[in-house]
């Protein structure tokens, strides 16, 4: 886990494989990051395993589910409730079950605070 990043209340890491967050990086609550499933092709179900990477200054939002495997993209957004089964491109908006590119993410300079603020 990276420098200033963070995991919300309730966030599962089923951390069977490894689970990596860069800098910056939100994990809201309830988010679910799971390295590991099941072989469905053979009777035994076996485990299968892979790991979950989440690049500088991305963030899952809330409830969302990562699959074993993904890499979420540096700067990019997971909306609420998404289901991610691919990886993520950096700077992108993706939501929905199965997660879809929604939009790129474009930054703004922040505006200064007033004494009204």
């Amino acid at each position: 886990m990276g420098d200033h990043s963070w995991l919300g209340p309730d966030v599962e890491c089923y951390n069977v494989d490894c689970i990596t967050l860069g800098s910056n990086v939100t994990v809201s609550q309830y988010a679910h990051l799971c390295t590991a499933s099941h072989d469905i092709s053979v009777p035994s179900f076996e485990l299968i395993t892979a790991p979950i990477r989440v690049r500088d200054g991305a963030w899952v939002a809330a409830c969302a589910f990562v699959h074993p495997g993904v890499s979420i993209g540096e700067g990019a957004v997971v909306g609420a409730c998404a289901v991610v089964t691919k990886d993520v491109d950096p700077w992108t908006v993706v939501a929905g079950n199965p997660a879809r590119f929604i939009k790129k993410r474009v930054m703004r300079e922040e505006r200064p605070a007033t004494a009204d603020s």
